[in-house]
């Protein structure tokens, strides 16, 4: 099975797809895409990590996660990626238009073919103001288009809003 949860922030979406994890009863693997840049990102990571259960295995990948997915997904297995649209950021912001193109191609024709359970949390950025600077227009636009291809794949969608889960794709 494969999952997306999608919300904005602070809305509940990480908690939740931890919960799920935890209730496949399956080994986890938790898949870090954020990189510490500041002291404010690594107290967010920090957070994180102080309430993942011991016995999960953590990979950290920004962004090759594709190649990450293929390496760890296995039939007995349960993935968390989290989350998407910090995996996007970097790539957006690596200047590298040739990587960014081959990853997000490369993960999209991946997830499909994963064994086992998958889970991705991704931001819903797109229920505000239009961004004004052209980077954060075209991370809008990308986020977008990204959790709706993730949609069309996933078998399961929910929407996280105040800590309550909104079921979308059943």
């Amino acid at each position: 099975m494969k999952q997306l949860i999608l919300g904005g922030s602070r809305s509940g979406k990480s908690s939740l797809a931890e919960q799920r994890a935890s209730e496949s009863g399956l080994a986890v693997s938790y898949i870090a895409t954020a990189t510490a840049g500041d002291s404010e990102m690594a107290a967010r990571i920090a957070q994180h990590q102080a309430r993942r259960p011991v016995n999960w295995s953590i990979v950290e990948e920004p962004l090759r996660l594709a190649q990450a997915l293929q390496q760890h997904a296995a039939p007995d297995h349960c993935l968390l990626v989290d989350c998407l649209t910090l995996w996007l950021t970097n790539l957006l912001c690596a200047n590298d238009e040739e990587l960014f193109q081959r990853e997000r191609t490369a993960f999209l024709e991946t997830l499909p073919t994963l064994p086992g359970r998958i889970i991705l949390v991704s931001n819903e950025v797109g229920m505000g103001i239009v961004p004004m600077g052209e980077l954060s227009r075209r991370f809008s636009d990308e986020a977008g288009w990204l959790n709706q291809e993730a949609a069309k794949i996933c078998g399961r969608v929910t929407l996280m809003v105040a800590g309550l889960p909104y079921p979308l794709k059943t």
